[in-house]
């Protein structure tokens, strides 16, 4: 078959998925509706943590069954002898940013994140430093730091019990920099956590927590159709993706730590901290959250759809801990690691950062701060 024939059978595939994937959703939505009205979590048991813990909560109100969850939190606060716990909600200026600071200037001794993966990374800027733990109750698409923290996805009750029992547990932080062409960035976190002008040229620093990017994967997320992420969630990312197989490949230069520079061909290049994906895809199977290093992934295809076949086995592969090293590949990933990097591409790409598009850059760096955040995870 044509590579247009097999794109039609690709996306054929997918649109069959996602009318499965619309159902399911609908179900989890019934089931959660059905579980908020129901009662609160029992008392937890004994944790040794001091009593009277106060509890903030960064909520963002676009995301469904936040007023239903705002009772329940009221509910399970009381019914475990919390204090009254802060309740604050992003907006469009402030993403969560200035809520989270306004909390542990409050003296909140936890600080929770409601929502998506953006309202995670606008809470973990603030909290990064402090020593503060931060919470997960994950409502987005991706909630890509829960899978990897094994917080649960679609039970945010269960995920609140997680947060107000469980254990703290330090963890890296990574932090892209736009080396150039700051001005043409839009994120809302970066900008809401300094006093520069939106628009300026200075370099600033964005957060990431799982993985930062550019090329094929953060044209993907940018050409990701708001409405149908809404109904069927994370597999909307693919549906986009079909439509980038053929863009060109990157002519990158990279430098990792203090190593001489390297010349290569990429779709994509990777950033990662942690490398679980929705759809049980293991992106980055050495990355660690706390081991004081970044992975770096190179992603490269050729010869088509049959290049993309190959690179899909590869990392199906790498996820149960097998790595094909075969020279000649058409489709590969290459791995390594190190603690900052410096990413050169011509004419400026895409770029992401833990699934949100923060612009078109042409030169980032990347760092990781070691430990420099602390989660609340099960014990």
């Amino acid at each position: 078959m044509s590579w247009v024939e097999w794109v039609a059978v690709v996306a054929g595939a997918l649109a069959l998925v996602a009318v499965g994937l619309g159902l399911w959703v609908w179900r989890q939505q019934r089931r959660l509706g059905a579980r908020l009205a129901g009662p609160a979590p029992a008392p937890a048991a004994d944790t040794g943590r001091p009593a009277g813990q106060l509890v903030a909560f960064v909520a963002n109100p676009s995301k469904p069954d936040v007023v239903e969850l705002r009772a329940a939190v009221r509910k399970a606060a009381s019914e475990q002898y919390l204090p009254e716990p802060m309740w604050l909600e992003t907006t469009v200026e402030d993403p969560g940013v200035g809520q989270a600071r306004s909390a542990v200037e409050s003296g909140a001794d936890l600080v929770v994140a409601v929502g998506g993966d953006g309202t995670v990374r606008a809470v973990a800027e603030a909290l990064a430093g402090t020593g503060v733990p931060m919470g997960l109750m994950p409502l987005g698409t991706g909630n890509l730091l829960a899978r990897n923290l094994d917080v649960p996805i679609s039970d945010p009750l269960a995920a609140l019990q997680l947060a107000l029992d469980g254990t703290d547990k330090p963890i890296d932080v990574g932090w892209l920099r736009v080396e150039r062409w700051e001005s043409q960035m839009d994120d809302d976190i970066a900008e809401a956590a300094d006093d520069l002008p939106d628009d300026t040229d200075k370099p600033r620093d964005h957060i990431f927590l799982v993985i930062a990017g550019l090329g094929f994967d953060a044209a993907m997320v940018a050409d990701t159709d708001d409405g149908l992420k809404a109904k069927v969630g994370w597999i909307a990312y693919f549906m986009a993706g079909v439509r980038h197989l053929h863009g060109r490949r990157l002519r990158v230069r990279l430098t990792l730590d203090d190593k001489p520079v390297q010349q290569l061909r990429a779709r994509s290049l990777l950033v990662g901290n942690c490398g679980k994906l929705p759809g049980g895809i293991t992106l980055l199977p050495d990355a660690v959250l706390d081991d004081g290093v970044l992975d770096i992934a190179s992603i490269d295809t050729r010869g088509g759809i049959a290049g993309w076949a190959q690179l899909f086995g590869e990392v199906v592969l790498q996820g149960v801990g097998v790595r094909n090293e075969a020279p000649g590949k058409i489709g590969r990933i290459d791995h390594t690691r190190a603690r900052s990097a410096r990413i050169e591409v011509a004419g400026g790409e895409h770029v992401q950062v833990d699934g949100d598009i923060v612009g078109r850059a042409s030169v980032i760096t990347a760092r990781v701060d070691p430990g420099a955040l602390v989660v609340r995870v099960a014990r």
